[in-house]
């Protein structure tokens, strides 16, 4: 027997699958190639032409910045860390803070650098810093590309220049792009940075000013990385935030750097003006599953995904919830075991299924544990 729940849910309760409003298809952006993508659940909100292979330029250095990001977190290297630039990362052209060979910078100074003004000579510093080469840290950026399921994406090098004799073979797309940049977002740190309009480095000797333009301009920006050769064009990975919600704008091959910044703020606005996060509802209840032979008698399930879900502004309010939970279950029960479902539904139809599980386990009474039970009920029964 299964124990129902029915309860109704706003906006703020749980959300659910979507179909794209009407007016996606209508959009019209100068980019040849662009998504739209929200950071929190991954759903395509608008796409064009995005899965073709392009050249990205220094977007590039997202992935750079997201191994630089999760070799800190892993402890393989420090924010302590002093890095030094070797004459290949000092050599190297086009955006830069022209660091000499020899000379070091704080970790904090050269993720700033990359971050704001694309420095390639601190990318390169950082890849040498990571992986002991540039060469060994492009092997890492093709591999963590193929995890992150980048499936049209191969690099040749740390910074997205054509210096490179492969570089005709540096190629991903606006689709693969929004992955990594979903995930480098998951680094709330990064987000110090790529927020930057205007700082320095060298104890102020030397100025930035971020190539994002829509730091300045467009509000809730919260990055990401530009980029621009004469094959690739003009290239950008815009996220930004409001209300909650996150999203991550890509185009690329743009004729014009005010192409790339306007069709990131047509898709922007798109998303903002007609989707909305939802989230579980906190407030409701979750009935106790009784423990058959357990030495707990009951468990009280949760939800295991607690992940907001994105709908359409005008769908929350018809979201309604469905928990359905099992009656009992034998011991034992092990953390994480399902005991029922927890169902989002808009005007009847399915959105989105959650489990419920066991939050921690429950233990199977031993044969001396009923023993006892049984000699404890005796004893105090006769004793009344």
């Amino acid at each position: 027997m299964l124990r129902k729940l029915l309860a109704v849910l706003t906006a703020a309760s749980l959300a659910a699958a979507l179909a794209l409003p009407a007016g996606a298809a209508a959009l019209e952006v100068a980019a040849p190639s662009a998504v739209l993508m929200d950071a929190a659940t991954g759903t395509v909100l608008f796409e064009k032409d995005a899965h073709t292979p392009l050249p990205p330029a220094s977007v590039t250095k997202i992935m750079t910045l997201l191994l630089v990001m999760e070799a800190l977190e892993s402890g393989r290297i420090s924010w302590d860390d002093q890095v030094t630039a070797s004459e290949t990362a000092a050599a190297k052209g086009g955006s830069q803070v022209y660091l000499e060979s020899g000379e070091t910078m704080t970790m904090d100074e050269m993720i700033k650098s990359v971050a704001v003004v694309s420095a390639n000579d601190c990318a390169t510093a950082l890849a040498e810093h990571v992986a002991g080469s540039e060469a060994a840290f492009v092997e890492r950026m093709n591999s963590r590309a193929a995890e992150l399921g980048m499936e049209n994406t191969h690099f040749v090098n740390c910074t997205g220049l054509d210096d490179d004799p492969d570089a005709e073979n540096h190629l991903t797309t606006a689709y693969d792009i929004a992955l990594m940049s979903r995930e480098l977002l998951k680094h709330e740190k990064i987000r110090d940075y790529t927020t930057i309009w205007m700082d320095t480095v060298r104890g102020g000797a030397f100025g930035l000013s971020n190539t994002n333009k829509l730091v300045r301009f467009y509000s809730g920006t919260t990055g990401l990385k530009t980029g621009y050769t004469q094959a690739a064009g003009h290239c950008l990975s815009a996220s930004a935030e409001r209300d909650g919600m996150e999203l991550i704008a890509v185009v690329l091959h743009c004729d014009s750097s005010g192409d790339r910044f306007q069709s990131a703020k047509q898709l922007l606005d798109f998303g903002f003006a007609n989707y909305a996060l939802v989230y579980p509802d906190e407030a409701v209840e979750i009935p106790a599953v009784a423990v058959e032979l357990g030495k707990a008698e009951a468990v009280t399930p949760v939800a295991e995904d607690l992940t907001p879900v994105l709908v359409e502004k005008g769908q929350a309010a018809t979201v309604t919830t469905q928990v359905e939970v099992a009656e009992s279950v034998a011991a034992p029960v092990e953390a994480g075991q399902r005991l029922g479902t927890l169902t989002m539904r808009s005007d009847g139809a399915p959105l989105k299924s959650i489990p419920l599980v066991a939050p921690e386990a429950v233990e199977r009474l031993t044969w001396w544990d009923v023993t006892r039970a049984l000699l404890c009920s005796q004893t105090f029964g006769a004793a009344g």
